[in-house]
């Protein structure tokens, strides 16, 4: 009987084996147009930047790339040149003032939506900054910044004289890092909008009973639910400030005045298209990578220090 059942069993099993076979083959088929284009988009150009790292290359004819060793890393990490100080300093000021300026606004800006009536049409408005395009945003905020342009001329109204905002050094980076702060935070309102929904209602209630006004609710019931949003906000936030430099192209130009709003992707941009110093750029694209992956995983170790989940 033994004999019987274990001769079953087994024939059970070869028999599951080609169907097993056949589903991972069909799920590889539907997963190829998918693995496809993140090998030939996301893969490769990823290998073929480490490579020019430690290369000499300008452009176009893939015979004529020599290996340079460190010497790019060497040339991009010198306090001598200009890619430490000011423009990798000036990537994390643009990132760090965007993503705390931000956050603070969405989680705000959330807040009194899920207090208010017709909070579709509400999220659909600060969604619209999302939705246009940089160029369009940089244009209209380069306008009221001139000058003779609206926030100029509130100003004078008030009595202050007018500001350089894009003109003068001290003020250029702070004025596009508030346009890149504002157009950011429309797709944040629509995630935190979405984690306040998920947190019951039966705490307020229970609060409110206890005789806690909006104030204590908002600190002690609100922000600690909201934390794995706000970590999902904060990350991707801080990503796309590290990575951003369309919005410096339109306002400035060129990163001026004098270097104040030249970031790290610009840099890069302008070493491996305008100078053709591909090898340069991939270097400073590879030391880019490290900061946001350095500062990802700090932010994933603060959070999961505190026990938050981040699903």
């Amino acid at each position: 009987m033994t004999t019987a059942v274990q001769v079953r069993t087994a024939t059970v099993t070869v028999a599951k084996r080609p169907a097993l076979h056949r589903e991972g083959r069909a799920a590889y088929l539907f997963l190829a147009p998918s693995l496809l284009f993140f090998c030939v988009f996301l893969i490769l150009p990823f290998i073929f930047a480490v490579v020019l790292a430690f290369s000499d290359w300008g452009g176009f004819d893939l015979g004529t790339i020599k290996f340079a060793g460190i010497k790019n890393f060497s040339d991009v990490l010198s306090f001598d040149g200009t890619f430490v100080k000011p423009i990798l300093v000036n990537t994390l000021l643009f990132a760090f003032g965007s993503v705390v300026m931000a956050t603070v606004g969405s989680v705000l800006v959330a807040y009194c939506i899920d207090r208010l009536s017709f909070q579709g049409f509400w999220r659909v408005l600060y969604f619209l900054p999302v939705v246009a395009t940089v160029v369009a945003i940089g244009n209209v905020w380069k306008m009221m910044y001139q000058p003779a342009g609206l926030i100029n001329g509130i100003l004078n109204k008030l009595g202050v004289n007018s500001i350089g905002f894009l003109s003068d050094a001290s003020y250029a980076l702070p004025s596009v890092t508030v346009v890149h702060a504002w157009a950011s935070i429309g797709g944040a309102v629509l995630i935190l909008t979405a984690g306040l929904k998920a947190i019951p209602g039966m705490y307020y209630e229970a609060a409110e009973v206890d005789g806690a006004n909006s104030w204590h609710m908002f600190w002690q019931i609100t922000l600690p639910l909201l934390r794995p949003s706000l970590l999902f906000v904060l990350i991707t936030q801080f990503i796309a400030g590290l990575q951003s430099f369309a919005l410096i192209i339109v306002m400035t130009g060129d990163g001026g005045p004098v270097n104040a709003t030249n970031v790290a992707a610009f840099e890069m941009y302008q070493q491996a298209f305008k100078f053709g110093a591909w090898g340069t750029a991939s270097a400073m694209a590879m030391v880019l990578f490290v900061v946001i992956f350095v500062i990802t995983l700090l932010q994933l170790w603060i959070a999961r220090r505190r026990g938050e989940e981040t699903s």
